[in-house]
């Protein structure tokens, strides 16, 4: 049954399914019915932990494990990579064992993450290496240039 402002439906009428979970809730006499609530602000959507709860792995994966590499291997930190000083002794004393200095620097961190500790130590073993002969041969390269510029009176 319609009234004269609602649109007839073409199908006819259609029975109410107790069931049906997209029924309208039947209103109470003498009043409308209310849509349904909305959610609150802020509440987690989907099984999503509450706001300031300590995350875990997202859609409940087991977590990536983490090797504690202070108790199997004896090591209990990274070696120093040396990066300032290979940048250093590349600007100011020698180029080519400068940049060499620097690759080895780079290696250290992520040689150390990828648990390769003796690799990681070599690394920077080398990278103080390549830092101290860049800034040897530029402080010698240097006295020498000076010794040939003060003997030939070209100082100025």
């Amino acid at each position: 049954m319609t009234t004269p402002n609602e649109p007839t439906n073409p199908y006819g009428e259609q029975p109410k399914d107790p069931n049906d979970p997209f029924r309208a809730p039947d209103a109470t006499p003498g009043q409308p019915a209310q849509p349904p609530a909305a959610p609150q602000y802020g509440t987690p959507q989907y099984g999503a932990p509450q706001y300031g709860a300590p995350q875990g792995s997202p859609y409940g994966q087991p977590g990536y494990p983490v090797a504690n590499p202070a108790s199997p291997t004896g090591y209990s930190a990274p070696p120093p990579n040396y990066l300032v000083w290979a940048i250093l002794s590349t600007i100011f004393c020698c180029l080519p064992l400068g940049i060499a200095s620097i690759v080895f620097a780079a290696q250290v961190n992520s040689k150390w993450n990828a648990g390769d500790f003796v690799g990681a130590q070599a690394s920077s073993k080398k990278a103080k290496q390549f830092a101290i002969w860049a800034a040897v041969l530029g402080v010698v390269l240097g006295g020498i240039s000076l010794a040939v510029r003060a003997t030939s009176g070209d100082l100025s």
